[in-house]
């Protein structure tokens, strides 16, 4: 069990923004997640997994190729009260799910 979370490299984010909407976009997806699923993954050391995205529209790509295949996903829309503009997407987080269907997905996107 994993989750990857796919986080905009193409906006600029400092470091603590990044790790804050990475943090949000892991939370969102854990939410949508069967309870069996949280268990396992909790379990299992709730591993994570954090890689670029290039644009918002991959972000909804991906994002569109996880719920077709019963993936929970959580889709990060920035407040903008800091360093981006309000309603920027940042980040995506997809899973937990079993690490073959995460992979599916997002085994091709480097590390970020």
């Amino acid at each position: 069990m994993k989750q990857v979370i796919v986080a905009r490299a193409d906006v600029g984010m400092g470091e603590g923004k990044l790790a804050a909407q990475v943090a949000h976009a892991s939370l969102t997806a854990y939410e949508h997640a069967t309870e069996q699923a949280k268990r396992e993954w909790k379990q299992g050391g709730q591993k994570k997994v954090v890689v670029k995205g290039s644009s918002e529209r991959e972000l909804h790509e991906l994002q569109e190729a996880a719920k077709a295949q019963g993936l929970p996903t959580g889709l990060v829309r920035d407040a903008g009260h800091t360093q981006l503009e309000p309603g920027t997407v940042t980040a995506l987080a997809i899973g937990p799910a079993g690490d073959d269907a995460v992979d599916r997905i997002t085994a091709d996107l480097p590390l970020y």
